[in-house]
């Protein structure tokens, strides 16, 4: 009996341990539920707390892209099909029209970008944006998704900016900086639709101010870019590009790539000059520009030197057209253009910039230098013309028949220190070109000084260091003149009838 009692309090105790771990163990399933919908994910302590600097930055690029973004617009373009130029260097792109669809009928469309710049659908975009556009073949479609058809106002290929025109009221109305005042190194935020990304926001930094491409494809272009690293490919033509305060500072307009795609930098039209073509082409239609007629080139260091200037500065007049108003203001051929209406020039894409602004019948007042002096020219400046016609030197077929040099007669003149040859021109070239001298580039050895300052052979150089050539020995006596480390500035006519002036440093020994 008492092993029989024993026994059942051992199997209730047993009973009493089971339904003890069944709880507890419905209780862990249950706790660990629980567990699994509060889990906590992330660090116990708080991020790292920016400075109030960054933070300002921050919100400085938010409040720039939530400003500036409405008053940038997609503009799509239905262009009759065109073959692919082969004019434009490979390296430097216009953005070509995003291409997305190429129907049946041979007809191509694309989309670039546009600012618009009035309340009642004035837009400003590139030329090369439209160009082209069949009729009725423009739609503006606003960053609110709201699409309009577009009218062509007027464009302005050698600055390659266009207007085009919404029937609508109330937009949204971009904010136009003062390029003038950018500076390399300071923020830039470009905004646009590249590759069919609408309302693309992208920062970088000014890179360069003035530089200039050789894209535009003609001599009177007007290139004078903000060059920057913010990302831009096709599709962003025509945007804008502003500054840390959303003001618009330029028209983003090209790339450098070798692969139609943004490798780096890009470039815009300075707003400044936007702003005076966008006024004509609205009030007029077309730009009414003035021009001074003259070809200009660079000033380095050689041809300060050459013309006795301390350090390289202003711009040089390689040619004054006949008839021009440079010419009727007594601007004169080797002349260097130090300022226009005060403002320096030092590079002929910041003349050109400068004069691009102005009409016909403004009047600007050149600062230049000549003969070692400075003086003043005021120039009225007239329409362009369409006669190209340069001065030339008239003369006949006189000069020396032969040439001397260390008392025997020469048929060819080397110079190797600078790199290059003359012979006597014959009678046919010189009554072609109009020019009385002699004196005719033979060869140009590579990579000496004559080929690294654009000597090019068949040259006839009819001035040196500014006293008219005629004969061999007369060159020879002025090259021989000089020392190392001295200039001489030449003036050659070329075979396109074209005169320039080449300056070269006698090399060091």
């Amino acid at each position: 009996m008492k092993k029989s009692i024993l026994a059942l309090i051992f199997l209730v105790l047993i009973g009493v341990v089971f339904t003890v771990a069944l709880v507890i163990n419905f209780d862990a399933v249950g706790v660990g539920a629980a567990q699994t919908k509060s889990v906590k994910l992330g660090a116990d302590h708080p991020a790292v707390t920016a400075n109030s600097g960054l933070k300002a930055m921050n919100d400085a690029f938010m409040n720039v892209a939530r400003t500036a973004t409405p008053s940038v617009v997609s503009i799509v373009v239905t262009t009759k099909a065109k073959k692919p130029s082969k004019n434009l260097d490979e390296f430097f792109k216009f953005f070509p029209d995003f291409k997305f669809h190429a129907p049946p009928e041979e007809q191509t469309q694309g989309a670039g970008s546009g600012v618009i710049v009035t309340a009642d659908g004035f837009i400003i975009t590139n030329n090369h944006v439209i160009e082209d556009a069949a009729d009725d073949g423009i739609e503006v479609v606003l960053n609110d998704t709201r699409r309009y058809p577009a009218k062509l106002i007027g464009t302005d290929p050698l600055t390659d900016v266009a207007v085009v025109k919404v029937d609508a009221s109330g937009l949204p109305v971009a904010a136009l900086g003062n390029s003038d005042n950018v500076q390399v190194g300071q923020w830039a935020i470009a905004i646009g639709n590249p590759l069919g990304l609408n309302s693309t926001v992208t920062a970088g930094i000014i890179s360069y101010i003035g530089r200039n491409i050789g894209i535009i494809g003609d001599s009177y272009g007007v290139e004078n870019f903000i060059q920057t690293d913010a990302a831009i490919n096709p599709g962003n033509s025509g945007g804008a590009l502003v500054n840390i305060d959303g003001e618009v500072i330029g028209i983003n307009t090209a790339i450098a790539t070798t692969n139609q795609r943004y490798q780096g930098y890009g470039f815009a039209i300075p707003v400044n000059l936007v702003k005076t073509v966008a006024e004509d082409l609205i009030l007029h239609g077309k730009v009414d520009r003035g021009y001074i007629g003259v070809q200009i080139g660079a000033v380095d260091e050689t041809f300060a030197k050459a013309n006795g200037l301390d350090k390289a500065e202003g711009v040089l007049v390689q040619q004054v057209l006949e008839g021009s108003a440079a010419q009727d203001a007594g601007v004169r051929d080797g002349d260097i253009i130090f300022s226009v209406d005060k403002k320096s020039v030092n590079a002929p894409n910041e003349l050109q910039t400068l004069i691009a602004g102005k009409h016909p019948g403004d009047k600007v007042t050149l600062q230049i230098w000549r003969d070692g002096k400075r003086m003043e020219k005021v120039v009225t400046l007239k329409p362009r013309s369409d006669n190209s016609t340069v001065a030339a030197n008239e003369g006949d077929d006189s000069g020396d028949d032969e040439s001397m040099t260390d008392g025997k007669q020469a048929a060819t003149l080397h110079f190797d220190q600078l790199g290059f040859s003359v012979q006597k021109a014959d009678t046919k070239v010189k009554r072609e070109r109009k020019v009385e001298s002699d004196v005719m580039v033979s060869d140009v050895k590579p990579y000496k000084e004559a080929w690294n300052r654009f000597l090019h052979e068949g040259d006839i150089v009819i001035e040196a260091d500014r006293e008219p050539i005629t004969t061999l020995s007369s060159f020879n006596k002025i090259i021989r003149s000089k020392k190392p480390g001295d200039a001489v500035m030449l003036r050659v006519k070329r075979g396109d009838g074209s005169a320039v002036y080449v300056a070269m440093q006698i090399p060091k020994e």
